[in-house]
């Protein structure tokens, strides 16, 4: 592994099978520079590798902001820095998948949208499965109004999750919607105060893992895939979680819990 060119502006737990990435720059309002991005590339690398954890949520530090996008304050001190600085920052770029990119990340990502998700940071809450949202929070992809467009995959995924003429008012726009607005648009799948974030997603989770996990993994390759295939397509196609599945400790201890009345012990394998 390269070694880091700065302290991580991520912080990383792993609580059971829950793993728990914060995006740590609150002074920036997490706002996405390249040494964020390469940081977060790696924490989702350990997420998909390690088959011990089951779930990850993704959040912010403080109360302001998810993410405020990218940090377009760097961008403007790009055109002075030193040529080493360059290199550095294109061997991070090198190594980066963004979970933007990881078009079928196995495992269930949980976005707690805990203030401003605005930009990329959109685009990052709209890559996860599930967004719980603090009711205080803002979304928006105000990209025309900086010359730019929501270039990392925003222009994609927000006309598919709440619909062409909806996201087209917005994305047209730069116009920011309310935690309600998006919850009443389907982009959001809960909207609580504040002080009870960290409770709903707990909630989440916990519900998660009352399911087989490798039932969820299959659940959402074949719903992700699937979304790419017409439906008789979509419906005959072999995924592999799901083949993984079927041999599965899991898929006996199911039916036997079941039956037994008593609590299953999902292994994962």
């Amino acid at each position: 592994m390269p070694r880091d060119p700065m302290p991580d502006p991520t912080e990383f737990e792993v609580d059971g099978h829950v793993a728990r990435i914060t995006l740590n720059r609150p002074e920036a309002m997490n706002s996405q520079n390249p040494e964020l991005r390469y940081a977060l590339s790696r924490r989702f690398d350990e997420v998909e590798a390690n088959d011990d954890i089951w779930i990850a949520v993704l959040t912010g530090a403080g109360e302001r902001a998810f993410c405020a996008g990218a940090d377009l304050k760097h961008r403007a001190r790009e055109r002075d820095a030193t040529p080493e600085q360059r290199a550095e920052w294109s061997r991070m770029a090198a190594e980066t998948t963004s979970i933007i990119e990881r078009w079928y990340f196995p495992k269930p990502v949980i976005a707690r949208v805990n203030g401003f998700a605005l930009g990329g940071g959109l685009e990052l809450a709209m890559a996860c499965d599930i967004i719980v949202a603090s009711d205080h929070a803002e979304f928006g992809l105000p990209e025309p109004r900086r010359g730019l467009i929501a270039g990392s995959a925003g222009v994609h995924r927000l006309p598919r999750q709440i619909g062409l003429k909806a996201a087209m008012g917005y994305l047209l726009t730069g116009r920011h919607m309310s935690a309600a607005r998006a919850y009443e648009l389907g982009l959001v799948n809960q909207v609580v105060p504040y002080a009870e974030l960290d409770d709903a997603v707990d909630a989440w989770i916990a519900d998660i893992l009352r399911c087989a996990p490798l039932a969820v993994r299959a659940t959402k390759e074949a719903t992700m895939r699937g979304l790419d295939l017409a439906l008789p397509q979509a419906y005959y196609t072999e995924y592999q979680w799901e083949r993984r599945r079927r041999r599965s400790e899991d898929a006996v201890e199911g039916p036997r819990a079941f039956a037994e009345k008593r609590p299953p012990d999902w292994k994962g394998r």
